[in-house]
């Protein structure tokens, strides 16, 4: 089995196991929902194979490298990372429906590796400015991070959806209550900030083995700065001032939007050391 064929299985493993949750949600049966959870499970497994075989593929073929050095292989490796965290939470948590809302948003990070036109899939030599220890360090903490952040945004969608009325009899008042769901979001956002944190403090460091200095304001270390900030602003508002509910639902909606922008729009509508990334 090839790395390639590996990621693309796990795409539409991935696809099925939202089909399945989305549709316990749908007809309300918690069954569907067990299946989904199982299907993700070897979703993850399946991805979890494909990285290690990609990084195989990459010493075979000379240049014996961690498989984390462009948007492919961090899309690829975002998705991993989503699954991974979602699954502890459901066994945590025994919360099945949640699911609904973040296995949809695994699929599509890998999806979009998989079907994109323009997505260079090849195994290439790493640049020499990525040519350190700290790549796997750097690039492992802040997808941690980003995936904290992801799950936290679909757990934040979902508690927009969730009646407030604890009598309704909607499809969706079977969801969890909202204070459970209030929590999930905040542990989520802890979860990434102290990971995006780390993140940032070994890009530093990289930065400053690769081109001298530890902070240049490339456009990718200035949002993430920003990203940083607004979940900084989500904690402060939260554990200082004591907000819950709706506004911070809003801030954890808001930081994510940061989070795509640095991860998506600053490699396709601005210029910098990360370009390549």
């Amino acid at each position: 089995m090839t790395s390639s064929f590996a990621l693309a299985s796990a795409t539409f493993i991935y696809a099925l196991a939202a089909v399945f949750y989305i549709g316990s949600f749908a007809f309300k049966k918690q069954i569907l929902a067990k299946i989904g959870f199982i299907i993700l499970v070897v979703g993850c497994l399946d991805n979890t194979a494909g990285i290690i075989l990609r990084w195989i593929e990459s010493y075979q073929m000379g240049y014996g490298r961690a498989p984390f050095s462009n948007m492919y292989e961090s899309l690829v490796f975002f998705s991993w990372t989503m699954a991974v965290l979602y699954i502890f939470v459901e066994l945590k948590y025994k919360e099945r429906l949640i699911g609904v809302f973040v296995s949809p948003l695994i699929f599509l990070a890998i999806a979009y590796a998989s079907f994109d036109p323009n997505m260079n899939t090849k195994i290439l030599p790493l640049l020499p400015a990525l040519k350190s220890n700290w790549l796997i360090a750097h690039v492992v903490t802040c997808f941690l991070g980003y995936a904290g952040f992801a799950v936290s945004f679909g757990f934040s969608i979902m508690y927009f959806i969730k009646p407030k009325d604890n009598s309704a009899t909607s499809v969706f008042a079977k969801l969890p209550s909202l204070e459970l769901i209030d929590e999930l979001i905040y542990q989520m956002i802890v979860f990434g900030f102290l990971f995006l944190t780390i993140g940032i403090i070994t890009g530093s460091v990289w930065a400053n083995s690769a081109w001298g200095k530890y902070w240049s304001w490339d456009p990718k270390e200035t949002w993430s700065l920003i990203t940083w900030f607004v979940y900084a602003i989500f904690l402060h508002l939260r554990m200082m001032r004591g907000w819950q509910g709706n506004k911070l639902a809003w801030v954890s909606i808001i930081g994510f939007m940061a989070v795509l922008f640095t991860y998506f729009g600053v490699n396709n509508l601005l210029s910098g050391l990360h370009s390549y990334g």
